[in-house]
């Protein structure tokens, strides 16, 4: 005797579907690197050493520069050309070297850690990330800049209210320039994020962007003088620093062409991150 079964169909089981609440977006992944920035001891304390340098600095070039004139000593060959912009802008080079460290801190420190592998799992697209930590921290940078630069213009011009230098805000090209100095930080600040991201390396994206923006100007001199006049304007700390020139002279670049290479310089640091990125294992 055989018994017969009977086989029913197995009901279908749902697919799936993707939570919205989990759904990794770009505003997402930038909040995460916004809160991820500011969660690290590092930041507080490098910005807050970018900031002071600008405002110190500025302050010590502008008395110095007061005490000199008031004394009625000779004057220093280096302030013999001096503004009271061009003052309260002395300490740039020091700000220039905290953002940019703290930029390359920003990425390199999680690869260091090992902390990338989590960010990367949490977003598998990978590009997003760099994007997102580029965009904030570049933000961030601006954002110191311009409250170094304004604050330190402000201070100097009170320091030097009276003598043959002063200069209010409201003088020809002066806000511009200040905001010109704010993205040329910002930017900087960009390019130590996309260092960090293409070396992985603490050490060696520190190295490059000091190598960079400061020993490369500086080797320059080595160069013959036809050279050194073609190349050395769009060396990036060259090119930056025409972008907030009060006054630009022969052989410097205005400060549209310098923001220009300027960009070309950050595209070309974020291209090479982005490549390795996508290409390389974490």
């Amino acid at each position: 005797m055989s018994i017969a079964t009977e086989t029913r169909p197995s009901a279908a089981v749902p697919a799936r579907t993707a939570d919205p609440a989990r759904k990794v977006t770009g505003a997402r992944v930038l909040r995460s690197e916004w809160y991820k920035q500011w969660s690290l001891r590092s930041t507080w304390i490098t910005l807050g050493l970018g900031l002071l340098f600008l405002l110190a600095f500025g302050t010590i070039a502008s008395l110095r520069y007061k005490s000199m004139t008031g004394s009625g000593q000779q004057m220093d060959p280096d302030f013999a050309d001096a503004t009271t912009y061009s003052l309260a802008l002395f300490g740039t080079t020091f700000a220039t070297i905290a953002l940019g460290v703290l930029g390359v801190l920003s990425t390199s420190g999680e690869y260091t850690t090992g902390m990338i592998r989590s960010t990367l799992a949490a977003v598998p697209r990978r590009l997003p990330v760099l994007w997102s930590k580029a965009a904030v921290y570049g933000v961030v940078a601006f954002a110191v800049g311009a409250a170094g630069a304004f604050g330190a213009f402000l201070i100097s011009s009170g320091v030097l209210s009276g003598t043959a230098k002063a200069m209010g805000i409201s003088a020809d090209g002066v806000v511009t320039g200040l905001l010109g100095a704010a993205v040329y930080l910002g930017l900087v600040g960009v390019i130590g994020v996309a260092l960090g991201a293409l070396l992985r390396s603490t050490a060696g994206g520190i190295s490059a962007f000091v190598g960079l923006f400061l020993l490369v100007p500086g080797l320059m001199m080595l160069l013959p003088k036809s050279w050194r006049a073609d190349i050395t304007p769009y060396l990036p700390s060259n090119a930056g620093e025409s972008i907030f020139a009060l006054h630009h002279v022969t052989g410097t670049l205005t400060a549209g062409n310098g923001l220009l290479v300027l960009l070309g310089w950050t595209a070309l640091a974020l291209a090479g991150a982005a490549i390795r990125l996508v290409r390389s294992d974490a």
